[in-house]
Formats: structure tokens, C-alpha cells, sequence
């Protein structure tokens, strides 16, 4: 990686082919939606602990949550001040879990959702799936579209290179 230039205090570099900006901190709204996630789940997990009696299912849907969260929370950490609620295209995040899957946001919150279901013995929910994977589709594709009017060539060669 080189660097190619700053701006508001963030160094800018290129890694292959793509521009990406190192930043310092977190603005509030992406903290904030980096630990809600991990503090529901902590809950969710405190509220359960004391169960003398687990189903394998529920265990797995506690190996499911917890892993969901974890994914997550590293997800958001490497996205930084790009998370936004709508598509915006601030910079071409291409490192970490972002080197293989483009919106791992995304599917780590289907694992933590279908860990929650199983944690929870409600598999009556997984209706859920059903229209929150469609939602996701088409959040993934505006921000598909989003991320190629701006930054061109060097997100078509990262979206040839990584799932989803």
C-alpha cells in the first residue's frame, strides 16, 4: 500500500487499485451502531446463562450469536466512518473481511438473527429471513451502484474478487 495524499487529518492510500482512507476514529453514529449490536447480544446472553438445560440448538444458536456479533462488531470497526445509513460513497473500504466479502455487515447480521431464532427455541420466526434477505439484496445493490459511479474500474475489479 502507498500513500497518495491526506485530507481532514486521514491519510489516504491506494491498495490494489483501490483508494481507501485510514481514519483515526469513529464518528458517533457509526460507534453507536457498532456496540448496539454487541450490547443486545450480551444481554440476550446474560438474560439465557442461567438455563441448567440446552438443546443443541440452542447451542448453536448461542455459537451462532455470539460468532454474529463478533463478525459484526470487526465488520464495523474496519468500515469506520463509511457506515452510513443510506449509500454513500466516502471511501472504498478493501482490507480486512472486506478483501472477501463486500457487505459482511450484512451477513453476519443473518447469523445473528438465525442464532437469536435458535438461542430463543423460536423457529416459527424464521419467517423473518424471508423479508429481511430481499431488504439486504437491494440495500447491497444501491450501495453496488453507488460505489461504482464513483470510484469506476477500482470497485468493478474489487467486486470481481469478493462474495456478496
Amino acid at each position: 500500500m502507498r500513500r497518495i495524499g491526506a485530507c481532514a487529518g486521514r491519510r489516504f492510500i491506494a491498495a490494489r487499485g483501490a483508494v481507501v482512507c485510514e481514519t483515526g476514529r469513529m464518528n458517533r453514529s457509526a460507534l453507536i451502531f457498532t456496540i448496539a449490536p454487541t450490547v443486545v447480544v450480551a444481554f440476550v446472553i446474560f438474560m439465557f446463562w442461567h438455563r441448567q438445560h440446552w438443546t443443541v440448538a440452542e447451542i448453536v444458536g448461542l455459537i451462532l450469536l455470539i460468532g454474529g456479533a463478533v463478525f459484526m462488531t470487526v465488520a464495523r470497526i474496519q468500515l469506520g466512518n463509511s457506515f452510513s445509513i443510506r449509500p454513500e460513497a466516502r471511501e472504498l473500504v478493501t482490507l480486512g473481511i472486506y478483501s472477501k466479502i463486500r457487505n459482511p455487515v450484512y451477513v453476519s447480521g443473518m447469523i445473528l438473527i438465525a442464532g437469536m431464532i435458535l438461542c430463543l427455541n423460536r423457529p416459527q420466526l424464521l419467517w423473518i429471513f424471508a423479508i429481511v434477505i430481499p431488504l439486504q439484496v437491494v440495500r447491497a445493490r444501491a450501495e453496488s451502484k453507488v460505489l461504482e459511479e464513483h470510484f469506476g474500474d477500482a470497485y468493478r475489479q474489487y467486486r470481481a474478487r469478493t462474495w456478496f
